[in-house]
């Protein structure tokens, strides 16, 4: 839908400032863009609060905006099915209400339900979807901003039902109503047009209706780039022009975060590699393929689910991996259970079926006898894993050694079930598990946690001796995230002569209920053992830092060899700048300068907003290990600043910060201004960047802006900064305001209003 649409918004987003409520007017802003450009860990925290608050305030129309791009958000890019259907159908009920129907964006609605039902079951729903999306188009003209994308989804509609031509004529009709409104159609309205001319049989033309759209605005402007992109990739294909639709197709990278695109994405690799384009079918696409037919399956995305299945089935044909093809024939029968519209669907898994049978299966390397030891001197860095699974397959379940490593290579490929049941048969039923070895106890445990067999680790464990019972049960725990249950069984397994992983378990456990001392005394054996590898010395660092044990800290920092300085107590040096990764409110993560003190502490350096739990001056826990590579290259290194991830506050600074805001000065005015803020030690921070602009009082012109913040410490009087602030800038040709502090300290209250007012802060 045309975001202009939420056009009223702004005018929602005065009136809140203007009533004090400035977080949640600034907020709104945002959710859009969250939506559209993936900043799916903020929507999820934003838009919730915002509905929340648009309740409390009695505002429905606002409760109608943040409820439709939180679901968007889930069933645009990231193309949730049956998860969502109960959430999208609440919306279009709640859109028809009295006080929300008379809403320009209300028919948003009845298009989220469409979408929704059409990533669920396109055919399936396509009747449902043609009605409710009539409906809307019945009572909106061309000259609404709704009318394209209600559009768009009934034309999609249509092509689902088998009306291909049909929804190639609507869509043109469309496209002529909105001209003769004086509107263009939306990016969106022109590919729903081009796929319904591929599906009526018309590639020459669908090329040409690509070309023609090409300059439509988009609704969606972060995603009409790979979009567009794979469009004409599976046109070019449907066209056999295989070369050109190759150097159109997106790259894997490109599309692999984007669920919406994923079928479309595999279905024209299919078309390019039969077209024999230089398209790379390998095992490594495969597994993809599978990973992505597991979202889908969790997601309700039947229909996808079933499609993927198919398509990554013919393609392992194509490379001779008959074993996965027969087994992704399986997958695409088990989704028919979830479709509403199935006619046909049967023939095509059994065309899947019959396509396996009729190939033939890659030569194995070497004699059956030998194939363990050919495996295992395998390059790990050409090695194809789909054959091995292929070829190791006739001695699995019977062959302990083949066993092992053919069900796990069935786990990495993406089919931990299919491992799991001959793991169990050949450990569990045929043998004695009590008899097993740890290394096979371990890998048949890993199996059944990832293939969610809950209840046969429980009947494992049930039949192993204490130990192993106790750890097995710990995996499972932890592997659910019920740390209490975790920690009681990875203790008993200590108890009970466990080794190095039950005291990993039961501390990892520990840490995460919250006890970071007890968990780094579960660890410190190993260190005085000699059994800690260097993870868990980093581990005893990081969570004895936490509890400020530093007589901990130091032995273990000096085992590494770290270069600490003599001395007891807190370790408070200088060492270099990091970044540290912290969250923020709205979900999203924020990064922050510091300097790193210790092994595990830093230093925050930059003042942050108010509403953070977090502000220059304070010392922060990091886990000490790179979230990003550090470059080879000297002088990358040189100008390369660590990041860390922060883990938990040490010692607030009691630092407060304060806005400033208005239009820049000179050169020479902005160094005296830092300069006089550095030699009081007050942190200063400017968040504005070159396009941020201020009006003139007086001509209306535009002027460069700054605005940031100043952090200071708990020692000095707010008044004392205001003082300062007013000295330094009182010879400005503009003049800065810093209302909250002025009223704060009441003192010129009205003139920074003014201020603000008169230059458009």
């Amino acid at each position: 839908m045309d975001v202009d649409i939420w056009a009223w918004v702004g005018g929602t987003q005065r009136e809140l400032h203007e009533a004090g409520n400035t977080g949640l007017a600034m907020a709104l802003g945002d959710v859009p863009a969250q939506a559209l450009e993936g900043r799916f860990a903020q929507l999820d925290v934003v838009a919730p609060a915002i509905t929340q608050h648009a309740e409390s305030l009695e505002k429905p129309w606002l409760e109608l905006f943040a409820r439709y791009w939180h679901l968007l958000g889930r069933v645009g890019d990231r193309a949730m099915g049956g998860v969502a259907l109960d959430d999208a159908a609440s919306l279009a009920e709640f859109a028809e209400r009295g006080d929300v129907s008379d809403c320009p964006a209300a028919p948003g609605g009845v298009e989220v339900l469409a979408i929704t039902q059409a990533n669920t079951d396109g055919p399936g729903y396509a009747a449902t979807r043609l009605s409710s999306l009539g409906a809307a188009l019945d009572g909106v003209g061309p000259d609404s901003l709704a009318f394209s994308g209600l559009v768009t989804q009934y034309v999609a509609a249509l092509v689902d039902a088998g009306q291909a031509a049909e929804g190639v004529t609507y869509a043109e009709a469309a496209v002529e109503r909105l001209r003769g409104a004086g509107r263009e159609a939306s990016w969106e309205l022109g590919a729903a047009s081009v796929r319904a001319l591929l599906a009526a049989g018309r590639p020459d033309d669908a090329l040409t209706a690509l070309d023609a759209s090409t300059g439509f605005k988009p609704d969606d402007p972060v995603a009409k780039g790979r979009r567009e992109a794979l469009l004409r990739s599976l046109v070019l294909a449907t066209l056999g022009r295989t070369q050109e639709a190759v150097e159109a197709l997106p790259d894997l990278d490109v599309v692999g975060d984007h669920p919406r695109e994923w079928v479309e994405w595999a279905h024209t690799v299919r078309m390019l590699v039969t077209g024999g384009g230089s398209i790379a079918n390998s095992w490594q696409l495969g597994r993809i393929l599978r990973q992505w037919m597991t979202y889908f399956e969790t997601m309700g995305g039947h229909r996808a689910r079933f499609e993927l299945a198919l398509t990554a089935g013919h393609l392992a044909v194509a490379r001779q991996g008959l074993w996965q093809a027969r087994l992704l024939a399986d997958e695409a029968e088990a989704a028919l259970a979830g479709l509403r519209a199935t006619e046909g669907l049967a023939d095509r898994v059994a065309e899947l079926r019959a396509a396996a049978g009729a190939a033939a299966e890659a030569p194995a390397p070497g004699p059956r006898d030998e194939l363990v030891a050919y495996f295992d001197a395998a390059d790990g860095s050409t090695a194809d894993p789909e054959r091995w699974v292929g070829w190791l397959w006739p001695l699995s379940g019977t062959d302990l050694e083949a066993t092992r490593r053919h069900t796990t290579t069935l786990g990495f490929l993406g089919y931990p079930g299919v491992g799991a049941d001959i793991y169990w048969k050949a450990v569990a039923e045929d043998g004695d598990p009590a008899a097993a070895g740890e290394e096979d106890l371990a890998y048949l445990t890993g199996l059944l946690i990832e293939a969610h067999q809950d209840e046969r680790v429980e009947s494992l464990a049930a039949r192993l001796p204490e130990t192993a019972s106790h750890l097995a049960l710990a995996r499972l725990h932890r592997a659910r995230e019920r740390w209490e249950e975790t920690a009681a069984e990875a203790e008993l397994a200590v108890a009970n002569g466990g080794g190095l992983e039950a005291r990993r378990l039961w501390s990892g456990a520990v840490q995460q209920l919250g006890d970071n001392a007890k968990a780094a005394e579960i660890l410190k054996p190993l260190l005085e053992t000699g059994e800690a590898e260097e993870e868990d010395v980093w581990r005893v660092i990081v969570m004895s830092t936490a509890v400020e044990d530093w007589a901990t800290v130091r032995a273990a920092a000096t085992g590494l060899g770290m270069p600490i300085e003599p001395g007891e107590g807190p370790i408070e040096e200088e060492w270099h700048l990091v970044r540290v990764i912290l969250p923020a409110p709205d979900g999203s993560q924020r990064e922050v300068l510091a300097v790193r003190t210790g092994p595990a502490t830093a230093r925050l350096a930059i003042p942050q907003p108010r509403g953070m739990e977090y502000n220059a001056g304070d010392v922060v826990v990091i886990d000490p290990r790179p979230l990003e590579p550090i470059p080879e290259g000297e002088e990358e290194r040189e100008s390369f600043v660590i990041p860390f991830a922060g883990v938990t506050m040490l010692r607030p600074g009691g630092y407060t910060s304060w806005f400033f805001d208005g239009a820049a000065p000179t050169e020479d005015e902005w160094t005296e201004f830092n300069e006089v803020l550095a030699e009081r030690g007050w942190p200063m921070w400017v968040y504005s960047d070159e396009n941020y602009r201020v009006t003139h009082p007086a001509s209306g012109e535009q002027l460069p802006g700054v605005f940031g913040w100043i952090a200071i410490p708990p020692a000095v009087r707010p008044a004392d900064l205001d003082a300062v602030l007013d000295d330094v800038t009182e010879q400005w040709s503009h003049p800065l305001a810093w209302l909250d502090l002025a009223r704060e300290v009441g003192i010129e209250a009205e003139r920074h209003e003014r201020i603000s007012k008169e230059y458009g802060l």
